[in-house]
């Protein structure tokens, strides 16, 4: 398993179509969790996410919208926003262009947001220009710190570690509030927050008003 913990400029260049960053004017961070709703791990996020009273964006499985329709409300309840995960998690590069994009659409018709993320990073240049023309107003979220929590041989302690290091004003991080990330994400993310909000960052949403 390879993966960037900090987004490297070549990648980005490389990918320009998508957003790894916001420009900032002050210190905030754009805080984002993947691959829920999940009915206890993402009510862990919101209880841990309303002590800083940070905001927070989710990009959702769409079948587990449907399984968890409750918890997505209560996701939007709070304040946060949703982005579209795809319906079932398909990795772009293993998946026909036509049917990788029907899957957005089947999940777009349960969560409201101009806001996709790729599972995995993953997506074609052609399955990009199928979004723009069938979803033109979707904008395609990517990161620029990477928690890592869902790396099996990883402890909270070098997740920690990475966010930490790498977190600068407009950074975008990913966590996941899944199954198998929550045995590192139960104990990164209330030090991440503790020690980012000691340093003055500001946790906000994802920007419906992305250029």
């Amino acid at each position: 398993m390879f993966y960037f913990a900090h987004t490297p400029w070549l990648l980005k260049k490389l990918f320009p179509y998508g957003v790894w960053d916001i420009p900032a004017t002050g210190k905030e961070i754009y805080l984002t969790f993947d691959d829920g709703p999940h009915p206890t791990i993402t009510n862990f996020v919101l209880k841990q996410l309303h002590q800083y009273n940070a905001k927070a964006t989710f990009f959702c499985i769409g079948k587990n919208v449907n399984e968890h329709p409750q918890v997505y409300e209560q996701i939007i309840q709070q304040g946060h926003r949703t982005g579209n995960h795809t319906q079932h998690h398909l990795n772009g590069w293993k998946t026909n262009d036509a049917d990788y994009v029907q899957n957005i659409s089947l999940a777009q018709k349960l969560i409201d947001s101009n806001l996709f993320r790729p599972p995995y990073g993953r997506i074609r240049k052609k399955q990009v220009a199928l979004i723009r023309e069938k979803m033109p107003d979707l904008k395609i979220i990517f990161w620029n710190v990477l928690s890592a929590d869902f790396d099996t041989r990883l402890n909270a302690d070098a997740c920690i570690k990475y966010v930490l290091k790498y977190t600068r004003p407009g950074s975008i991080l990913v966590f996941h509030d899944s199954e198998k990330a929550f045995p590192r994400l139960e104990k990164t993310l209330p030090v991440v927050l503790k020690e980012l909000a000691s340093k003055g960052f500001v946790f906000k949403a994802i920007p419906h008003n992305l250029p």
